[in-house]
């Protein structure tokens, strides 16, 4: 799939725009997943609820206020044929002791986290986090986003203490 086919997805942040790229070669079931979602607005009026500046933001699964929302079932696992877990890519969240539980949750790599985030036969685990897509243009805006101050609030760490909140995600043409 050439580049101008690949479905392209904009993020209106409270801290600026960002626009992802997706790769449904690479994670066909996750890119489906990811669009479903964004045709249902799902992700408008959601937060960055967990960023750690030298890791990742992530998002996509509570209102403000830090209320969760819910989602489909969960979907399969990609991660053996996706992306690596390099910086600016797209990724599915997911539990860590379930390779198959990612349903909305995403997030963004702020670094290369390929050695501890992919897919590898060699380590008891091995599922790794499927990555589906990449940020080509407003990582800048994601770097602003890793600097805000966070906090824990009840059993969720890492989270801003100032929102940082998905205005509108939407499929751009």
């Amino acid at each position: 799939m050439n580049q101008s086919n690949r479905p392209r997805v904009q993020f209106i942040t409270s801290s600026g725009t960002i626009i992802v790229e997706l790769y449904p070669d690479k994670a066909p079931l996750t890119v489906e997943n990811f669009l479903t979602y964004i045709h249902d607005h799902f992700y408008d009026n959601t937060v960055f609820h967990r960023v750690i500046a030298s890791f990742i933001i992530q998002g996509g699964g509570f209102e403000t206020g830090m209320i969760q929302k819910a989602t489909r079932a969960p979907i399969r696992n990609e991660a053996k044929h996706a992306l690596l877990n390099a910086r600016g890519t797209i990724a599915m969240a997911r539990l860590p002791d379930d390779p198959h539980s990612a349903a909305a949750q995403f997030f963004i790599n702020v670094r290369d986290n390929d050695d501890v985030l992919d897919f590898s036969e060699e380590t008891p685990e091995g599922w790794g986090y499927c990555a589906f897509g990449k940020v080509i243009d407003g990582m800048p805006v994601v770097e602003r986003i890793t600097s805000v101050v966070n906090s824990t609030i009840g059993q969720h760490q890492n989270v801003p203490t100032r929102e940082v909140v998905v205005e509108k995600a939407e499929m751009l043409s």
